[in-house]
C-alpha cells in the first residue's frame, strides 16, 4: 500500500484534539442505527480507493449481519474480515464509509449487526470542535448499562456463514472467500469483541480501534466478558489504533499494550478522539492504517510492511502519529 493522503501530512496542531463520543459513559446513538433493516440487495454505490470498488450488502441468509465486498469480485479468494460495531450495536452500517474502503482493497467483510440506516459522510477535520478539550478521566462509572445488542459469539459465527457461502453453488461469494486468512476488528465495544474473538485459533490478526480492556473491571458500558488476564489468550499480531489522549479508550488501550508481551503488538495513536475517522470520506486515516495492517498481515504485502516496521516506518516518521511496538521485526 504505497499511496498517501493529505491527512498523513497534517500537523498535530492542525487536527487538534477530539472529544470522546461518550458523555457520562453513555454512547451517542444515531437515529440511523434504529431504522428497520434494509431489504436484501446492495446498499449504496460501489466506492473505495482500492482496485475493486465495494458495496455494502443485505442478505436474506445473514439477517444479523451486513456484508461488505467488491462489487465485481476478483478471481482469487479474498481474506475474511470480521467487524464489531461501536457500542456493540445491532447496526452494521455504523462504519460503512470505512468498511467499503477496506473492502475495496480486496477483502470480504462481515460486520456484526443488521444493515440499518447509513450515517452521512462527515466533513471538516476530525476533532476540530474540541480544541483544548481535557482528556477524559478514567475509569468512568456509567450511570446505566444496557445489554449489548451483538456478541462475540455472533462475530465468530460469521466464519461458518462465510465458509458456507463460499461453498454454495451459484452464491455471489462462491469460491471468493479465503477462510484460512481471517482478521477480527472492531471499534470501542466492538474492539472488545475483536480482542475476545482473537483467542479463536482460526484468527490470524486482531485490530482494536479506540478500544482496550477496562483498567477497572465493570467501569464501562460494555458487557463483553473479557479481563486483562484474558490478553494472554491472544496468539496473533495485535494492533491498537487509538484516537489520542481525548479518546476515552486511550488509557485502556495503552494499558493493554503495556501488558502484552508474548505476541507482536502495536499501539498507534492520532489525536482525533474516540470516534476517530470512521465516518469520514473513505474512512480517513484509520482506514489507511487498517488497510495497511491487513495487507501486511493477511497478504504479506512488503509495501504495507513498511508502514509499521523499522525506525523509519511510515507511521514512525509521520508528525501526526505516535507509535509503540513490541516483538516486531527489527528491519523493514
Amino acid at each position: 500500500m504505497a499511496r498517501t493522503r493529505a491527512g498523513l501530512r497534517r500537523t498535530a496542531a492542525a487536527i487538534a484534539m477530539g472529544v470522546a463520543v461518550l458523555t457520562m459513559g453513555v454512547p451517542t446513538i444515531a437515529a440511523a442505527d434504529k431504522e428497520a433493516p434494509a431489504p436484501p440487495g446492495p446498499i449504496g454505490d460501489p466506492t473505495g480507493n482500492g482496485a475493486w470498488p465495494a458495496i455494502a450488502e443485505s442478505r436474506a441468509d445473514a439477517p444479523g449481519y451486513t456484508i461488505y465486498r467488491p462489487a465485481d469480485m476478483p478471481a482469487e479468494p479474498l481474506p475474511l474480515v470480521l467487524w464489531g460495531n461501536g457500542g456493540c450495536r445491532d447496526a452494521g452500517l455504523t462504519a460503512s464509509h470505512f468498511l467499503r474502503e477496506i473492502a475495496s482493497h480486496g477483502y470480504v467483510i462481515v460486520a456484526n449487526g443488521a444493515p440499518r440506516g447509513e450515517r452521512p459522510v462527515k466533513t471538516g477535520i476530525p476533532g476540530e470542535d474540541a480544541v483544548g478539550a481535557p482528556a477524559p478521566t478514567l475509569p468512568l462509572t456509567p450511570p446505566r448499562r444496557e445489554p449489548d445488542e451483538t456478541s462475540t459469539d455472533q462475530l465468530l459465527a460469521a466464519i461458518d456463514w462465510a465458509a458456507e457461502a463460499n461453498g454454495r453453488t451459484g452464491d455471489d461469494l462462491e469460491g471468493h472467500v479465503d477462510t484460512t486468512r481471517i482478521a477480527v476488528m472492531g471499534h470501542s465495544c466492538g474492539g472488545l469483541q475483536a480482542l475476545q474473538a482473537g483467542a479463536d485459533p482460526r484468527v490470524d490478526t486482531v485490530v482494536a480501534f479506540a478500544s482496550g480492556v477496562y483498567v477497572r473491571r465493570g467501569s464501562g458500558l460494555s458487557g463483553v466478558d473479557i479481563t486483562k488476564a484474558d490478553l494472554v489468550r491472544l496468539h496473533t499480531p495485535v494492533a491498537y489504533v487509538l484516537g489520542g489522549p481525548t479518546d476515552i479508550a486511550y488509557a485502556n488501550g495503552m494499558d493493554d499494550f503495556d501488558r502484552i508481551g508474548h505476541v507482536p503488538v502495536m499501539a498507534a495513536s492520532i489525536p482525533v478522539g474516540h470516534d476517530g475517522t470512521l465516518s469520514y470520506a473513505a474512512g480517513g486515516d484509520w482506514a489507511l492504517v487498517g488497510t495497511a495492517w491487513l495487507d501486511w498481515q493477511l497478504k504479506q504485502d512488503e509495501a504495507a510492511r513498511h508502514w509499521f516496521v523499522g525506525p523509519d516506518c511510515r507511521l514512525c516518521v509521520s508528525p501526526e502519529w505516535t507509535i509503540q511496538r513490541k516483538n516486531f521485526p527489527e528491519t523493514p
